[in-house]
């Protein structure tokens, strides 16, 4: 009986050891390359992301905890992207906002305050969505605490997570400096698992230039992530299934379904197959780097496939395996759907992918030297980092979904429900009565309980819209009416109203099913 404890206990040390020692030993303390190896991993990392999320541009969010099957062939031919940068601008969110902040990085310099890219962000020319959109609004209405969950209901999601390449890409081999970067940034419209998710892919980013073991490089990333965390969970999971499910990326799909897809935050995701939760997408990536296992196809193809954001999902992950890889090993067939892209300007940015290429590797020199390493003329020297945990903070925590309600109401004067909870968001929109009057705004006013408790404007222009129309977290549990009062506005704006999601502090149950 005694062994047979010892036994257990020996097999139960050998299964963890994998998620806090595998490859520990395979960290170098520096690692030397030349200037145009280092140049051609990061033009590598810059195309592999612009490939991959052009590849999987006209399936994003159509399948939403469903698999793409297998008989659909996603398109791909010579001139796609050069195609699709010119039709669909707004597709590039993955790259626009990175340049974004890189502009401040090169105009600003390397110790940028947080003020300079949450204005750059801001008053950016392009579209923004979700956390983003969320955290442009707060800034722009002088909310410093942008990405805060109690000021940003989407601020578990995906943004940063899909902005976060930069940081990995300028800190070759150095993931704690590029966790310092996502720190400072990624703050600007995320937190707890929507932070993590930027910190975990700048890591990944960061490892790509030193290792050429892709499951290397997944394990020892997460290190960066606290182990209480769900995102760690989540991951390491991923990680344990690809053991026990090495040739079968359904399976491990499958069991990432069940276990990590509920969706807190994001009141699009309440109670929907809709997920922009970044702890489902990241693991997504992971899913097409581990079961890709370094071929470019298999990768781009298994992190579209998984569904949800499946054009950012395939854009991180082949920008990591491109960084890998390096430009010149990137397969023919994908650079050919490159060709005649890398020129044109990215909407909303002064720069073109050659632009990008030449700023990210300057940028990368200045943050060796940095760190302790060296440049001279022909070659580099990295001082390499081990991974270090970044705090712990958790989104949402002890608010649970409740109920989500149907609450359609055109041009608001005033409206009024009542909910049992802590905490609700009321999703809707300000919009013009015509196509034909200018861009204006809506006023309105929130009370609780009879006491005014906000007011706010609501623009109709889609690039300063505010998301959601209002909310509330961590109230005293119980009965509560919101009422929402339209003040005198321009009869060429209206308010409208969509839904109600409220939330409790416990978990609710579901209906309960008796055998017949």
């Amino acid at each position: 009986k005694e062994m047979n404890i010892k036994i257990f206990i020996t097999y139960l040390c050998l299964s963890f050891i994998p998620l806090w020692v595998s490859g520990a030993s395979k960290l170098p303390s520096t690692v030397t390359m030349t200037k145009a190896r280092l140049l051609d991993k990061i033009k590598g990392g810059w195309a592999g992301q612009t490939i991959g999320v052009t590849f999987g541009s006209i399936t994003e969010f159509r399948y939403q905890g469903t698999l793409i099957q297998d008989c659909y062939t996603i398109p791909w031919h010579e001139g796609y992207v050069k195609e699709t940068m010119r039709v669909w601008p707004d597709l590039y969110d993955d790259l626009y906002v990175n340049l974004t902040f890189m502009d401040v990085l090169e105009n600003v310099g390397l110790d940028a305050p947080v003020d300079s890219f949450a204005h750059a962000l801001a008053y950016a020319d392009y579209n923004l969505w979700g956390a983003n959109q969320a955290a442009r609004y707060n800034i722009m209405h002088g909310v410093k605490e942008s990405g805060h969950w109690l000021n940003n209901p989407h601020a578990d999601n995906i943004d940063y997570q899909i902005e976060a390449d930069f940081s990995g890409l300028m800190c070759p081999g150095m993931p704690n400096s590029a966790s310092a970067i996502n720190d400072k940034v990624g703050h600007i419209m995320s937190y707890g698992d929507g932070w993590y998710g930027g910190v975990y892919i700048g890591a990944m980013y960061s490892l790509a230039f030193v290792s050429d073991d892709i499951e290397f490089i997944v394990t020892e990333a997460l290190k960066t992530i606290p182990r209480e965390s769900k995102f760690y969970r989540c991951i390491a999971d991923l990680i344990k299934w690809h053991k026990q499910y090495p040739n079968d990326w359904k399976q491990t799909w499958f069991e990432l379904e069940k276990k990590h897809t509920d969706d807190v935050g994001s009141p699009e995701g309440a109670f929907s197959p809709l997920d922009c939760d970044a702890r489902i997408n990241a693991a997504y990536v992971v899913l097409g780097l581990l079961y890709g296992n370094g071929n470019f196809t298999k990768t781009l193809e298994i992190s579209t496939r998984a569904g949800q954001d499946s054009d950012c999902n395939p854009c991180t992950a082949g920008g990591i395996l491109g960084t890998m890889h390096g430009y010149s090993n990137i397969p023919d067939y994908w650079m050919k759907g490159l060709k005649g892209g890398e020129d044109i300007i990215i909407k909303g940015t002064s720069m073109s992918l050659n632009t990008v290429y030449d700023m990210s590797y300057r940028h990368s020199l200045k943050m060796i030297q940095r760190n302790a390493g060296k440049v001279d003329n022909e070659q580099v020297v990295i001082k390499v980092q081990k991974p270090e945990t970044v705090r712990l903070e958790v989104c949402f925590e002890g608010i649970y979904p409740a109920k989500k309600v149907s609450f359609n109401h055109d041009d608001i004067q005033e409206i009024s429900f009542d909910f049992e909870g802590t905490g609700f968001v009321l999703r809707g929109e300000a919009v013009k009565k015509s196509t034909e009057f200018p861009d204006g705004k809506v006023y309105a006013t929130l009370f609780l309980d009879g006491k005014e408790i906000e007011r706010s404007d609501f623009p109709t222009d889609f690039r300063n819209r505010k998301n959601d129309l209002f909310w509330r977290y961590q109230l005293p549990k119980g009965k509560h009416t919101v009422t929402v009062k339209v003040n005198k506005s321009d009869e060429r704006y209206i308010l409208r109203s969509f839904e109600y999601v409220t939330y409790s502090d416990q978990p609710v149950k579901g209906t309960e099913v008796h055998p017949e």
